[in-house]
């Protein structure tokens, strides 16, 4: 099985996004992600949705990984920068930034 370059989840929950824009933006993704050439290859990007990232405000929030970058407010032309800049092109959108993960890599062990 091929590598995914990035995994993007987002919120389609009710409480951060009472209007449920998640849901159009989830569903917008695909599309974004095909036109730019990040559903198939070495660049891939896996997409998943989920009813609940525990913020429960500023949404629909938008998580991409592995950088464990969190954007909020995310609108359909936002999704379309995160796509275009982040996930093709590897520019954080920085402006739109809510949180930054610190993601840990493990140790390669003793030598």
């Amino acid at each position: 099985m091929e590598r995914y370059r990035h995994h993007v989840l987002v919120c389609t929950g009710g409480f951060c996004s009472p209007d449920r824009r998640g849901r159009a933006l989830y569903a917008l993704l695909p599309e974004l992600l095909a036109r730019e050439g990040l559903l198939f290859g070495p660049d891939r990007v896996k997409r998943g949705e989920t009813p609940c990232l525990g913020v429960c405000a500023d949404g629909p929030i938008v998580v991409v990984y592995p950088e464990g970058i969190w954007y909020a407010d995310v609108t359909p032309a936002l999704l379309e920068r995160i796509v275009v800049e982040h996930l093709k092109r590897g520019h954080v959108v920085e402006e739109a930034v809510m949180h930054r993960l610190e993601v840990t890599r493990p140790s390669p062990g003793p030598a």
